[in-house]
């Protein structure tokens, strides 16, 4: 018997690959389309859409639909060139799919029309279209649902859009016409950004043909407990040894469920097959070849911080500063981040989407400090080797030194400067110093205006470092409290604060004290 394995490229099959079961994302779809409901799904790239469909074309045709799944991958330039061989292609492919017994429960009579209209060269108006369709819907005899894939590809053409509108009609029709039961259109970009891409003037860009449409808006990220579902099975077959749910917590706290970036950990560490590539450890050794590798999902997310400075910008200062931006998908950078999943809805607050991509958008940020000779950046690397001994990092001897070179290099600035941006050049100080063997993230519920714990993983072992501005007495112990209760729920014994202090009077350096059982490290810079 063949043995399953982890897919990342093409479509996932539940007989060939270990894949999460999305049985409620597809009875809500089942439940839109016997509404008769017209829907768009967008996600961002390589978030299983593609799958998805597959699986939801599989569920109505045993319900008894006529399903005709298409993807606009196949057309090409010529295709879209008029009007009609738009409409010759889209029969065309509805055609290829019965010439191939792909569609299930279609009549004869349905059969026949499509091939005798399917391989004609001379292309079909809009009067025969109409027809066409009419004629399509009478013949199959069942209700007809169209699912379209890879919509994007259609995205730089008006005939496509006229195509839309000529649907449109005909839904708002319905109860007069033969019409498509449901149609649904998957790809990255909503219609709204297809109709922008073709005429971007401010009076057009949100008068799209296909407001007759919903958005399929319920999450389909990956959930927790799916994906120990999916590791059970794997377990069953390999006997690994593995905690399927501290592996699956430790998959979604990294990935918010990201499709692509579940399954491409999973396969890095299924490939690796070491006796821990299932633990903790192998999981960090995962998340470090992922984050370096080239893959199209980082591709798209670097042109689109280069495309778009105002999103590298918002980004920037949401995970140095913690400054919140008020969730608003108007403004077409943000739209497109959220589009494409670089950026998530929490509380009315926009948040970077999982914490794979606040590593990585680290990396970046650190690495665009050093190529503009950010002094603290290159003071970490240059002493990057006093701070590691027998696979270990220092952190008390990190927070030492950087004390030193911070007050040497920025200590003359006003209290603002220091406010603002202290965190940020700790980061910047400590990027060196773990790269290429370790990663840091910051904690979310703690990135705020006043403070940030960043947890800092380095050969399989944790570290976290609470920064954070002083307030006052009451303010410092409050942080230390926090702090000894995240390191408890980390099973951590030993933590570090670094401090920004703007007194005159202010107590500069370092010392250790033990609180509820734990060491805190306490720097003051």
């Amino acid at each position: 018997m063949r043995k399953k394995k982890f897919n990342i490229t093409g479509t996932c099959f539940p007989n060939q690959h270990y894949m999460v079961d999305i049985s409620d994302t597809l009875d809500k779809m089942r439940d839109m389309v016997d509404e008769g409901t017209y829907f768009t799904i967008n996600r961002g790239r390589q978030y299983g859409k593609t799958t998805t469909l597959s699986l939801l074309c599989d569920r109505l045709e045993s319900a008894g639909y006529v399903v005709f799944f298409i993807s606009f991958e196949a057309l090409d330039e010529k295709s879209y060139a008029t009007e009609e061989n738009f409409y010759q292609s889209f029969i065309w492919l509805l055609y290829d799919q019965i010439s191939y017994n792909l569609v299930k429960n279609a009549s004869e009579e349905l059969k026949t029309i499509l091939e005798k209209n399917g391989t004609g060269n001379e292309g079909i108006d809009g009067r025969r279209i109409n027809t066409l369709i009419s004629e399509i819907c009478k013949a199959a005899g069942r209700d007809i649902v169209i699912l379209i894939d890879e919509v994007d590809q259609a995205g730089n053409y008006q005939t496509f859009l006229k195509f839309l509108g000529l649907l449109r009609n005909r839904y708002l029709n319905r109860n007069r016409m033969p019409a498509f039961h449901s149609v649904i259109l998957a790809g990255v970009y909503d219609i709204k950004n297809l109709k922008l891409k073709i005429r971007p003037e401010e009076e057009h860009q949100y008068n799209s043909p296909w407001n007759i449409a919903v958005n399929y808006s319920d999450d389909m990220a990956l959930k927790q407990n799916g994906i120990a579902g999916m590791l059970s099975e794997y377990e069953a077959d390999h006997s690994t040894g593995m905690d399927v749910d501290a592996m699956a917590k430790l998959l979604w706290d990294y990935t918010s469920g990201y499709p692509f970036l579940v399954s491409r950990l999973c396969m890095l560490m299924d490939e690796e097959g070491k006796e821990d590539s299932w633990a903790q450890a192998g999981f960090q050794r995962a998340v470090k070849h992922i984050l370096v590798e080239q893959n199209t999902l980082f591709d798209d997310l670097a042109k689109k911080l280069a495309q778009f400075p105002s999103l590298h910008d918002m980004l920037y200062e949401m995970l140095y500063t913690g400054e919140k931006f008020a969730f608003n998908t108007y403004e077409k950078a943000f739209n497109l981040a959220v589009m494409f999943g670089y950026i998530v809805n929490r509380d009315n607050k926009a948040a970077v989407g999982n914490r794979i991509f606040e590593i990585w958008l680290y990396d970046l940020f650190a690495v665009e400090a050093a190529l503009n000779d950010d002094e603290v950046y290159n003071a970490g690397s240059m002493e990057k080797s006093q701070f590691i001994k027998d696979g270990t990092l220092d952190m008390k001897r990190i927070l030492e030194r950087f004390i030193v070179h911070y007050n040497d290099i920025y200590g003359n600035r006003d209290e603002r400067f220091h406010e603002k941006e202290g965190r940020k050049y700790f980061l910047f100080y400590l990027k060196p110093i773990i790269n290429g063997t370790g990663n840091y993230y910051v904690e979310t519920e703690t990135l705020n205006e006043g403070r940030m714990d960043v947890v800092v993983d380095y050969l399989g072992k944790q570290y976290v470092v609470e920064l954070k501005i002083w307030r006052g007495q009451a303010y410092h112990e409050e942080g230390e409290r926090q702090l000894t209760g995240y390191l408890e729920s980390l099973h951590l014994t030993r933590g570090y604060m670094l401090t920004f202090n703007f007194n005159q009077k202010k107590e500069t350096g370092i010392q250790e004290i033990t609180l509820n059982g734990k060491t805190l490290v306490e720097a003051v810079v």
